[in-house]
């Protein structure tokens, strides 16, 4: 399930990559529609992402326990992704949206994707692409149209702050996904999602004591937009699609695509939980927020349509090219020869062909001498 490249990737890797990320932007964007008439219903925001975290993680069990060696393998990697790509995002996306509507609050958070371009660039120094960088732009002028930034931010303070502190635990959503695959010991992406779903809700247990909310509530029916319907109902839905295979089409997502691009893929689902906002919860709203949504979806496709940037891979490969060059002209010159099997990546010739070619090509070159001597003579 790696890309060979996890920035560029080959065609179709990256096609299967941005199919992946679609999937997991729609998946997404149904959280918090689905999770408000919850709120609403009497359980407290940190009591529905607890909900929703543990019926996950309990879902992705057997998987865990298949990719158990990955404990072991990048323990790091999976506790940094449970603490912020699932207990604080989710946290404090949950909180937000118990403050500001669905679709406000999912926008402040998606300023995640051009703190990530900012991060790759500027801080792990790695190439961004054109139309990374373009469409982020065009997604923040969107954002901006959204919350009528022109304005001021007229929503409620605190809950504008939670967004943004979802905002930048996405980024670490984004990074640590794509670490997944790199380094010495690679992890398979369905191990970060589960292992990270597990982690995040042994953190929000710690913190939100499920066993003080009435769960009760869940037996019951919750309004949504003047209809009444089984409370289980939207708890499905966020357990299953919003967070099951949000979560594993996403991860395996930025491991075919760059980080940036698919961060600004993933404002889509910026779009698709407004629009269902607006359909199922009633949260209306106006010609710019309409305007700032279609901004969002030009960088979007901005983002995946632009030529990907040459990543650090090609650079380290080109080195390493030079390195196998002038090992194969040290053979040379000492007579070695390509030793069978070995390609340029295979690193160093072993110290014993290299020291039996200096012997023959020592006992050569004396041979030689003799000859010439003999002739001489």
């Amino acid at each position: 399930m790696h890309s060979s490249n996890p920035l560029l990737g080959r065609s179709p890797g990256r096609t299967l990559g941005l199919t992946l990320a679609l999937v997991s932007a729609f998946a997404f964007g149904g959280s918090g529609t689905a999770a408000k008439p919850l709120i609403e219903a009497g359980l407290s925001p940190l009591h529905v992402v607890w909900l929703r975290v543990t019926g996950a993680a309990v879902v992705l069990l057997p998987l865990a326990y298949r990719h158990r060696e990955a404990v072991l393998r990048r323990p790091g990697l999976l506790i940094g992704f449970g603490l912020l790509a699932v207990a604080g995002v989710q946290a404090c996306y949950f909180a937000a949206i118990s403050r500001i509507p669905v679709g406000v609050a999912l926008l402040i958070e998606y300023l995640g994707p051009p703190l990530l371009i900012g991060y790759v660039r500027f801080v792990q120094r790695r190439p961004i692409s054109r139309g990374s960088a373009i469409g982020a732009g065009v997604a923040v002028a969107g954002l901006a149209c959204v919350v009528e930034a022109w304005n001021g931010l007229s929503f409620d303070a605190l809950g504008v702050l939670f967004a943004l502190g979802a905002a930048c635990c996405q980024v670490g959503y984004f990074v640590l996904a794509d670490a997944g695959s790199r380094g010495e010991r690679p992890v398979d992406p369905i191990a970060v999602s589960a292992y990270g779903l597990l982690i995040g809700s042994l953190v929000l247990t710690a913190l939100t004591r499920p066993w003080q909310a009435d769960w009760g509530k869940l037996g019951g029916d919750v309004v949504m937009n003047g209809h009444s319907l089984p409370a289980l109902l939207p708890a499905a839905w966020m357990v299953l699609v919003a967070t099951v295979l949000a979560y594993l089409t996403g991860v395996v997502a930025v491991q075919h695509l760059s980080p940036p691009v698919a961060g600004v893929v993933a404002n889509l689902e910026a779009v698709v939980a407004t629009v269902l906002a607006w359909v199922l919860l009633g949260e209306h709203l106006g010609l710019p927020q309409m305007a700032g949504g279609l901004l969002v979806l030009a960088g979007a496709f901005a983002a995946q349509a632009g030529k990907p940037a040459e990543a650090a891979e090609p650079d380290r490969a080109q080195a390493a090219g030079t390195g196998a060059s002038g090992t194969e002209t040290s053979d040379a010159r000492t007579g070695a020869g390509a030793t069978p099997g070995t390609g340029t990546g295979a690193g160093t010739v072993p110290a014993g062909a290299t020291a039996l070619g200096e012997r023959l090509a020592r006992a050569a070159e004396a041979e030689g001498r003799r000859g010439g001597e003999r002739d001489r003579r």
